[in-house]
């Protein structure tokens, strides 16, 4: 394995909210590694510092201890993670309520300073790899839970990303619903090339995915799968 293969590097990387006797630590000192092609579940309950991960592996949030680093992704600096290369479906609504579907899913690549044509031919070619090219004109209120994250999941297809990242992303959604989004996820992953990390405290999703970490309150337990232990 060459570090190139090493999207990103999480070395005793912890996150501390606060300070003093009120401080709370959402992550102790984890150690992870995704590599490219990999498909990872991190599994926990509600309140076990899964999202908080997350975030420090999307260099969304900054750790308090250890590092993080992006070694087999382009970076501005070993500091700054590669955002462009990075996509993220979070939890819970993320469309914006204003912009329609197209709009929404063209945003970040509008963001990044491509033109809104280009930008939004771009999206409209996402929605219909997923099927879902028919909502391209309606507004979030419009969508039910299970339409809204397949849009948020053409929003980081129409990225490019060689990385992603999805936090708890069937989580409020039925059994039906939460598979046929985890399949959307995954062909979209596919479609990509892409690695994932999807944090679920839901076995059966854990389950479609070859590697699996668990995590309790804060701390990542020994890897289930496909792929040994992680150096």
């Amino acid at each position: 394995m060459t570090s190139a293969d090493v999207l990103v590097d999480a070395r005793d990387a912890a996150r501390t909210y606060g300070r003093g006797p009120t401080a709370v630590v959402a992550v102790h000192g984890a150690t992870f590694q995704v590599r490219a092609g990999d498909r990872t579940a991190v599994v926990g309950p509600s309140g076990s510092g899964k999202s908080t991960l997350l975030h420090l592996l999307a260099g969304l949030e900054r750790p308090s201890g250890g590092r993080v680093s992006w070694p087999g992704l382009d970076t501005p600096s070993a500091e700054s993670a590669p955002i462009h290369q990075i996509g993220v479906v979070f939890q819970g609504p993320s469309l914006i309520p204003a912009l329609d579907v197209v709009e929404n899913t063209a945003l970040p690549l509008v963001l990044a300073g491509v033109p809104e044509g280009q930008a939004q031919r771009r999206a409209q070619a996402s929605l219909h790899d997923l099927g879902i090219a028919g909502l391209a004109r309606r507004l979030p209120e419009e969508l039910s839970g299970g339409q809204a994250q397949r849009v948020a999941i053409a929003r980081v297809l129409t990225q490019s990303p060689r990385l992603v990242l999805a936090d708890e992303p069937s989580g409020h959604l039925d059994r039906a619903t939460a598979d046929h989004v985890i399949d959307v996820l995954i062909s979209a992953v596919d479609m990509l090339g892409a690695a994932l990390v999807v944090t679920t405290h839901d076995h059966a999703v854990a389950r479609r995915l070859a590697i699996r970490r668990e995590m309790h309150e804060g701390r990542l337990i020994a890897p289930h799968g496909t792929q040994g232990p992680q150096s």
